[in-house]
């Protein structure tokens, strides 16, 4: 493979495996507490926001996907205004029939809140479950096709916030008539948040809410399971490699992969800058990883024996010692339904012979 092509990989696997967004430091913008759904007004213009206090003790996993239905719950109310997580009110006229999803994670809660008989269209990236990667895509991460999307007839689109849904398509769609939440889930208290910012623009309230009580559950079980450990390692997550150049690229501080490892009971190893997603070798060598957990996904598949033939890395004790481990990262970096199951295998990773709640 040439040096090009690595580099492609590695910049698509980070736009894809962290589906939440190309700026994974972006924790410090403000998150609504919870949803915004109230009666609807003839505007769209931004509404404020409540910034949101992460949980201090951590939460769970989904429940089987709920049987998808082209009809919202009995009781759903509409029209409603939905305050999306960039600020903007949304109105909703009726309960949506024909939805696009322009990102994984929405196309994953869309689903698992019974709505996914609701979607016409997904993202490229959007592959589970099994039903929704047979969608037509009308988007990729660079760029959305809005005269196929406008085609469909939608009447709500959810697209990606910072970034991940290019700015200019969002604004081209709303300037067409089509409503448009978007969503991002900068920590895992706003995941919950979006999941029921989701639920209440389709009318699945009462679904969404006993959804994310199910993920608080689980993932602050599998969080107590590691907090008594009598140490917590320095890991160092491993988001992309770039051969040709050494480039390293690792979660931001303060970034959601960063709470996902503390989590998961370590310490993370991050960028030292909560807007940069690179950490120059001489950084990683000094903070000295005890484990590192490489994040593997179809677009980055790096293996130990590749990490310990890298130039410089043999004098780290992660790698002195074989603690390279390999990850499946979809789960943890996909800020949706799954990221219970997420938490838990970053958890074996960190902790193989620590018997976890729920682990096969």
């Amino acid at each position: 493979m040439s040096s090009r092509s690595r580099s492609a990989g590695v910049v698509r696997a980070l736009s894809l495996s962290l589906s939440l967004s190309i700026a994974l430091g972006a924790c410090s913008a403000g998150v609504p507490a919870g949803p915004s759904a109230t009666p609807a007004a003839p505007s769209a213009t931004p509404a404020a926001t409540t910034a949101a206090t992460v949980a201090t003790t951590p939460s769970a996993t989904p429940a089987a996907t709920a049987s998808p239905s082209l009809e919202p719950s009995p009781g759903a109310a509409f029209p409603v205004t939905i305050g999306d997580d960039e600020g903007t009110a949304v109105e909703i006229a009726a309960a949506p029939s024909r939805i696009v999803s322009l990102s994984p994670a929405s196309t994953e809660t869309l689903f698992e809140l019974g709505a996914g008989a609701r979607v016409v269209a997904t993202d490229s990236a959007s592959d589970y479950p099994e039903t929704a990667a047979g969608l037509p895509d009308v988007a990729d991460f660079t760029k959305v096709d809005v005269e196929a999307v406008v085609a469909l007839d939608p009447d709500l689109v959810i697209a990606g916030g910072l970034g991940f849904t290019p700015a200019d398509d969002v604004t081209r769609l709303r300037g067409l008539g089509v409503p448009v939440v978007v969503i991002y889930a900068p920590t895992v208290e706003a995941v919950y948040h979006d999941i029921e910012l989701v639920g209440a623009a389709i009318g699945e309230v009462e679904r969404a809410s006993d959804l994310t009580d199910g993920m608080r559950a689980e993932i602050d079980t599998i969080h107590q399971s590691v907090s008594g450990q009598d140490e917590r390692p320095r890991v160092f997550y491993e988001v992309g490699y770039t051969d040709a150049t050494g480039e390293i690229y690792a979660p931001a501080d303060g970034s959601f992969l960063a709470e996902m490892v503390a989590l998961a009971g370590a310490d993370p190893i991050t960028t030292g800058d909560p807007n940069d997603y690179q950490i120059p070798l001489e950084t990683l060598i000094e903070r000295d990883p005890q484990i590192i957990i490489l994040g593997v996904n179809p677009f980055y598949e790096p293996t130990p024996e590749a990490v310990t033939k890298r130039t410089g890395w043999k004098v780290m004790t992660a790698v002195k010692n074989g603690d390279i481990r390999p990850v499946r990262d979809i789960e943890i970096t996909r800020p949706g339904p799954r990221l219970p199951i997420g938490l838990r295998n970053l958890a074996q990773g960190i902790w193989p012979d620590l018997d976890l709640p729920g682990a096969p």
